[in-house]
């Protein structure tokens, strides 16, 4: 087994984007170079030496013009005077340039260089070359060629796809996770699934529109609302490691008769956003997963009632944010996309029509400490305080750098949220004269929000302390949020101490 090796004068990183092939035994590993697939092709086929291009046109040009040539003479210059020779010897190439040894910024003239294979026995071993008075330079390559096939690629391929499924798995593996959470994720995932589908296809099998209720906040209910709540409801029941499940469109927690096991307490908002479904605007669900806790069961004695049960439930129920063991949302638009975090780092997950599946395709993702872009209703402007008046208008004030913060509300907490954490700045949904405690549900919308805020290095803040603080009173109780980028909630707060 032979190993060919192409070395290009002008690789910024000499290791980076490796290339393999094997063909008859014949194992060909290529750094990047100016035309590795053509250089690959030749020596498998012909395995004869193979000849750069040359410029039969190329003029010496002065010092001071070199900085104006052309891409195009900038390609020849680091392809024309070189040339590989390959040596019939098993497992070994010369390699021959005409340019001085400075052209390779990572081989000096006495340096050794060895790959990263399991029993580093590729060695390269850059000398001047004999007779050509210190001006050229060569690279002898020595190798075992099995060694060369053990060398792992840097290149990613596009078929390596590790789902939410395997994630939860190698999460449990690690001891970060145990094997009851990783059910109850997978049931949730599950649920977000079917959810989309309602959503895609709200408008086809007529979901739209009001249920013709209202909810325990007083908001009228949305058709999918309604499915959207029971489709969350049976996947939780079904898991069987869920004790207690908290809906938003539920007026008290549900205990679950049927687990088994696990007994986690799941808080969620089945639909976020849903005025919005009419339009096809983004959607999504929220969730949070506390601890489990043996005084709340579903087991009715001679000396209980249901009333006395419900209200074990309300008590392990409100439980500040601090003790959320995972957390995360769903997010319906032009794609579905599940972010995650237990705890260590937030995870983001797209889910594949091909496949059915969420695939992870951001890890450990953090917020900028900083963004020029807030999400506030600018529609409540004259109904909130002085000071935070104060706050939104030094958003719009130029500055010196004569450039404002850039305004974007979609309606949807999911929706705002996904993009102040990928893009950074603050979303904010204060109290004001109309809702004296904000809007949004402190238990299933800013505890777990805040939570994944926090794991990915932002802030989650009610103006004045942590939302993960705040102990909640009750199932459904508000809180002011402003949630995003370091920097901006610390300022936000400044204004309103």
């Amino acid at each position: 087994m032979e190993c060919i090796v192409v070395i290009s004068r002008y690789c910024p990183n000499l290791w980076d984007g490796e290339l393999r092939a094997t063909k008859d035994g014949l194992t060909i590993r290529a750094l990047p170079s100016s035309h590795p697939a053509t250089i690959l092709s030749t020596l498998l086929r012909s395995r004869k030496p193979y000849q750069w291009p040359t410029n039969p046109k190329k003029k010496k040009l002065k010092k001071k013009k070199r900085k104006k040539q052309s891409s195009r003479e900038e390609h020849w210059r680091a392809t024309d005077m070189a040339s590989a020779t390959l040596i019939p010897a098993a497992s070994k190439l010369i390699l021959s340039s005409s340019s001085t040894t400075r052209s390779f910024p990572r081989l000096s003239p006495f340096s050794n260089v060895s790959l990263p294979g399991r029993h580093r026995s590729v060695l390269f071993a850059a000398k001047r070359a004999a007779g050509d008075g210190g001006n050229r330079s060569s690279a002898a390559c020595a190798a075992v060629g099995t060694a060369a096939s053990e060398v792992e690629t840097k290149r990613k391929s596009s078929f390596e796809l590790q789902t939410l499924t395997t994630w939860l798995l190698k999460q449990e593996q690690a001891g970060g996770i145990d094997a009851e959470l990783t059910i109850v994720l997978s049931s949730i995932s599950m649920a977000c699934k079917q959810i989309a589908s309602l959503v895609q296809r709200a408008g086809i099998s007529n979901l739209t529109g009001v249920q013709g209720a209202v909810n325990v906040q007083g908001e009228d209910q949305k058709k999918l609302d309604v499915v959207s709540n029971e489709v969350f409801s049976n996947c939780l029941r079904s898991s069987g490691r869920t004790g207690i499940i908290a809906s938003e469109e539920e007026d008290v927690p549900v205990a679950v008769e049927e687990s088994y096991s696990g007994n986690y307490i799941v808080v969620f908002d089945p639909l976020d956003g849903s005025s919005n479904i009419d339009a096809a605007v983004s959607t999504g669900s929220i969730f949070g997963i506390y601890s489990p806790n043996d005084e709340c069961l579903a087991d009715i004695g001679d000396d209980e009632t249901l009333g006395q049960v419900e209200q074990k439930c309300v008590v392990n129920v409100c439980q500040p944010g601090n003790n959320l063991l995972a957390a995360g949302y769903c997010m319906y638009s032009s794609s579905v996309i599940f972010v995650l975090t237990v705890g260590k780092g937030v995870y983001v997950f797209t889910l594949d029509p091909m496949y059915g599946e969420f695939v992870l395709t951001q890890e450990d993702v953090k917020i900028p400490p900083a963004g020029k872009i807030y999400a506030f209703n600018e529609g409540n402007y004259l109904l909130w305080d002085d000071k935070l008046r104060a706050y939104m208008d030094s958003l719009k004030d130029p500055g010196p750098n004569g450039k404002p913060y850039s305004a974007r509300y979609i309606g949807s907490l999911v929706g705002d949220f996904h993009r102040t954490l990928l893009y950074g700045g603050i979303y904010g949904y204060p109290r004001d004269k109309k809702s004296k405690n904000g809007k949004l549900r402190l238990l299933y919308e800013c505890a777990p929000m805040s939570f994944i805020v926090e794991q990915a290095g932002g802030k989650g803040s009610d103006g004045y302390q942590r939302i993960l603080d705040i102990e909640p009173q009750e199932i459904h109780q508000r809180v002011p949020l402003f949630i995003g980028s370091v920097e901006e909630v610390e300022k936000l707060e400044k204004f309103l101490a």
